[in-house]
């Protein structure tokens, strides 16, 4: 199973370089070089989020009955062809048709190869799996990212059209990695490849028994919280504060940005060291703790008035911490919705845990982005500071319903492994007797 889970790992990592060439510079491709307006940019934005709340609710049960390896091939077609669609479209409706099939097609694609990636670990490697899986998708994006720097030209739309068809290409990439694995059973959930029945709606699926699952009905609020609270502000209320309270120049907020990312970079595996022998629970409760950290540092920034200097430091600290507890959260809770599922419903529970970031994707920017209008930052940095400390509260409550081997796979197992402490003689004596 190494050489298929490297092989889906290679080609996410390359999907998410192909984004890193896109993702930027869409809003002025969309407002400025195709000329639509700024409003009509917005609108493709949101596609994206309509898209994927569209999609996800049902792509579970699909990735169940019909495994995930279609799923990924066929949504990797369409993120191709959206994306493709995207740099060549050059009026409004062309442009929104093909945000909406791009976003579809990677929804489907993030579900899937969450299951992907638990059918190709054991519940001891998942973690490490999912923290090489987040660490490979960061350094992609952030390398693509500088190369379309580069190879931009704001004032030549062919410039773009390269970039989207680099973009497809790397999903066709990720398609035909997916295409090509092989997959064996193997002891995962004491059996890995769904069989026949289980594909076809066997015990296990379906929302109401999710629903159901009250272990899980919990992670997903707490994974709403920490979406919202991290996630949801970096392109709304957070960089609105940056600029207008701690006045930093837009730039700089690139530099806050790849401040984010070398801390996801180079801490990743550090951490994976310290915490994947620790209870999952109480690994989330500390990234609220780290949050709450950085929210405080932002709000610093807005203390010193007429301090550019305290401002870019305060803002670039919370900007690399936040990538601290998002390097922290790559190997814990995508392995927790894996061993939280039954085996036949695996990606049901991915998927709609995906549903859940996409929900607080929506409502994160928007609630920042009104609070920012408003001007009301004070409030802004006291709700996010609760925000977190809530991440803490829930992540603590979570523990209370998870079995040892949910919150701790490693210690639980190095637990079963060591021998019961032997009695006194004479006990042994008497129990043989």
């Amino acid at each position: 199973m190494g050489a298929a889970l490297r092989r889906i790992q290679l080609g996410n990592a390359l999907s998410a370089f192909g984004n890193g060439f896109t993702v930027p510079f869409l809003f002025v491709y969309v407002a400025q070089v195709r000329d639509l307006g700024s409003n009509t940019a917005g609108v493709v934005l949101a596609t994206f989020a309509v898209a994927a709340l569209a999609v996800l609710p049902f792509i579970g049960r699909v990735i169940d009955r019909r495994g995930p390896l279609s799923v990924v091939v066929a949504g990797a077609v369409a993120a191709a062809a959206g994306s493709m669609g995207l740099g060549l479209a050059a009026s409004e409706p062309l442009v929104i048709a093909a945000a909406g099939v791009l976003g579809a097609g990677i929804a489907a694609i993030q579900p899937a190869l969450a299951t992907l990636i638990v059918w190709c670990s054991t519940p001891q490697t998942r973690s490490r799996a999912f923290a090489t899986q987040f660490f490979l998708g960061n350094l992609g994006l952030g390398v693509g990212g500088l190369l379309g720097g580069l190879l931009v030209d704001t004032s030549a739309a062919s410039s773009f059209v390269r970039l989207f068809a680099i973009d497809a290409v790397m999903f066709l990439v990720l398609g035909a990695a997916v295409a090509t694995v092989r997959l064996a059973k193997t002891p995962v959930f004491d059996d890995p490849v769904p069989t026949a029945d289980e594909h076809l709606g066997g015990t296990g699926g379906g929302w109401r028994s999710l629903l159901g699952d009250r272990a899980m009905v919990q992670l997903c609020v707490l994974g709403f919280v920490m979406f919202f609270a991290c996630y949801g502000q970096f392109e709304s209320g957070l960089s609105a504060f940056a600029v207008d309270v701690a006045r930093i120049s837009p730039s700089m907020l690139g530099v806050a940005l790849a401040a984010n990312t070398a801390a996801i970079v180079l801490a990743q595996f550090v951490v994976l060291k310290l915490v994947e022998r620790r209870r999952r629970s109480r690994v989330i409760a500390l990234v609220g703790l780290v949050w709450t950290v950085a929210w405080c540092v932002a709000g610093a920034a807005g203390l010193v008035p007429g301090s550019q200097a305290v401002g870019i430091t305060a803002i670039v600290s919370a900007y690399a911490l936040f990538g601290l507890g998002e390097a922290m959260l790559s190997p814990t809770v995508a392995p927790l919705v894996a061993d939280l599922a039954p085996a036949s419903a695996l990606g049901q529970y991915n998927s709609a845990f995906a549903l859940v970031k996409q929900l607080a994707l929506a409502v994160g920017p928007a609630v920042g982005g009104l609070m920012a209008g408003a001007g009301l930052y004070g409030t802004y940095i006291v709700t996010l500071i609760v925000c977190s400390l809530g991440i803490t509260a829930l992540a603590l409550r979570l523990g209370k319903w998870l079995t040892a081997e949910q919150d701790n796979p490693l210690r639980a197992v190095a637990g079963a492994a060591v021998p019961a402490p032997r009695a006194a003689a004479s006990d042994e004596v008497t129990t043989a007797a």
